[in-house]
C-alpha cells in the first residue's frame, strides 16, 4: 500500500516546494510542511478538503485550523456528534474527533490557494492511500468541487459522471459521497454558503450513519 502522508519535505511538486521553503524562511516557527490528516483511521467518516491555509493549517499542522474555515467546520463538527472539547484554533486545544477524519486532497500549501491540475493529481496517490487505510470508511464529505473531484478519481470513478453540486449524494464503490460548497469565508461571507446548508449536509450523514 502507498504512504498516506508524504514526508516533510515531499519533492513532489516542485512549485509547492519552492512556496513551502519560502514560508520556512519567512516563518521558521511554522509547521511549513505537507499536512497530515487529523482523527482516526477507524472512522467512518472522512471530509476532504482542497488544501492547508497558508496561514492556516500551514502554520498550525492541523487540518482547518487556524483560519476562519476552521470555525464553521469543527462547530459543525461538534453539533452532530463528530468531535468533542474545544475548538481553540491551535493543534494542542485538545480537540478530539470521532468516527471521523480530515484529509486535504492536496497537502501543501499552494500560492494563492489555487493548486494547479498537475499538482492534485500528483497529490492524489496520497489520498487514494488515506481512503485505503480507512477499513471502516462509509461516508465521504468533499469540501468544494476541487477536493469533489479528486475524491471521485481517487475512488477509481470518473467526476464527469459524478458531477459535484451542493447537496448531492453519490455512492462510490460502496460508499456514500456527500457534496458540500467550500466552508471558506469568500463562499460564507458572499452566501454561497451558510451555516444552515453546511448543516443540512452533516445532518444526511448523521442520519446516513445513524
Amino acid at each position: 500500500m502507498a504512504a498516506c502522508e508524504p514526508g516533510r519535505d515531499c519533492p513532489l511538486c516542485p512549485r509547492l516546494a519552492a512556496f513551502r521553503a519560502q514560508w520556512r524562511a519567512a516563518e521558521p516557527t511554522w509547521f511549513n510542511a505537507p499536512v497530515p490528516g487529523f482523527g482516526p483511521s477507524g472512522a467512518r467518516l472522512l471530509v476532504v478538503g482542497l488544501a492547508p491555509g497558508v496561514r492556516g493549517a500551514n502554520r498550525t499542522g492541523r487540518p482547518f485550523t487556524g483560519d476562519y474555515a476552521g470555525q464553521l467546520l469543527y462547530a459543525t463538527l461538534a453539533e452532530f456528534g463528530f468531535s468533542s472539547g474545544t475548538f481553540d484554533a491551535r493543534p494542542d486545544d485538545g480537540l478530539a474527533l470521532h468516527d471521523a477524519r480530515i484529509v486535504n486532497a492536496v497537502r501543501c500549501v499552494p500560492p494563492e490557494n489555487k493548486p494547479t491540475p498537475q499538482e492534485i493529481r500528483t497529490c492524489r496517490g496520497f489520498l487514494a492511500a488515506e481512503i485505503a487505510a480507512m477499513p471502516n470508511l462509509t461516508a465521504i464529505v468533499t469540501l468544494g468541487k476541487i477536493a469533489h473531484d479528486s475524491t471521485v478519481a481517487a475512488l477509481g470513478a470518473r467526476p464527469a459522471h459524478v458531477p459535484f453540486g451542493h447537496g448531492r449524494r453519490a455512492e462510490i464503490a460502496g460508499r456514500a459521497l456527500f457534496s458540500s460548497y467550500h466552508c471558506s469565508r469568500y463562499n460564507t461571507n458572499t452566501g454561497v454558503l451558510t451555516p444552515d446548508m453546511f448543516r443540512g449536509v452533516f445532518a444526511a450523514v448523521r442520519a446516513y450513519l445513524g
